[in-house]
């Protein structure tokens, strides 16, 4: 059963109630609040820009142990070798609007919508969410945003426009101290190939929601 969302109360029905594709919610509004509460429920927005706000909790999720990231000689060596600059939160805006645009093989047009990036800008100006930048030759090359909730960072995008810099991204994240968990939601050969593997919902609320 898919659940509609009222714009007048912030709440989310129970994650066990997803469809099997994951889809539990619609309706509701993009509110700096209303997306930490999904966030911290591990519930998350994922539409295209014609429709309604859709609200996703896969029965599964996508995950990356930061000790487990992997890690290749030819990408090693790259970090070694300093060819990329890393930072983080430096140009948050920029890093959106990149990933927003970025061409993505079997995929037309793009579910980071205008309303989705003001959300998140919002967001990183209260301290939630974050990005890593990637540059080379002091341009912006890569990068990745994301919220962080608790020590679990749920990523959301991420953008290359060089060979390997969306990777050092990713890696410089799982290497920052305090994370436990990185969220990637659903999974991509990009990803799988960087250690990614499959939890169970519940493993993942687990670690989201650790008890007291």
């Amino acid at each position: 059963m898919v659940f509609e969302l009222s714009e007048n109360e912030i709440s989310f029905p129970n994650p066990a109630l997803a469809e099997p594709d994951g889809l539990l919610a619609i309706g509701g509004d993009l509110s700096a609040a209303r997306l930490r509460l999904a966030y911290a429920d591990g519930i998350f927005p994922w539409f295209n820009e014609d429709d309604p706000i859709q609200w996703f909790s896969p029965h599964e999720r996508c995950v990356v142990f930061p000790g487990k990231v992997t890690i290749s000689k030819s990408m090693a060596k790259v970090l070694k070798d300093n060819i990329f600059k890393l930072t983080s939160n430096t140009v948050f805006e920029e890093v959106i609007r990149n990933c927003a645009t970025a061409d993505r093989k079997g995929q037309d047009g793009t579910w980071i919508t205008t309303a989705m990036q003001e959300a998140y800008i919002e967001l990183h100006k209260q301290g939630i969410a974050h990005s890593v930048e990637v540059w080379q030759d002091g341009k912006l090359v890569g990068g990745l945003y994301g919220l962080i909730i608790g020590t679990v960072f749920c990523g959301e995008s991420m953008f290359s426009l060089v060979s390997n810099a969306s990777k050092a991204a990713f890696i410089t994240l799982c290497s920052q101290k305090g994370f436990t968990l990185i969220d990637c939601q659903l999974p991509n050969p990009h990803l799988m190939s960087l250690g990614a593997e499959m939890i169970p919902r519940e493993q993942y609320l687990s670690i989201l929601q650790p008890a007291d």
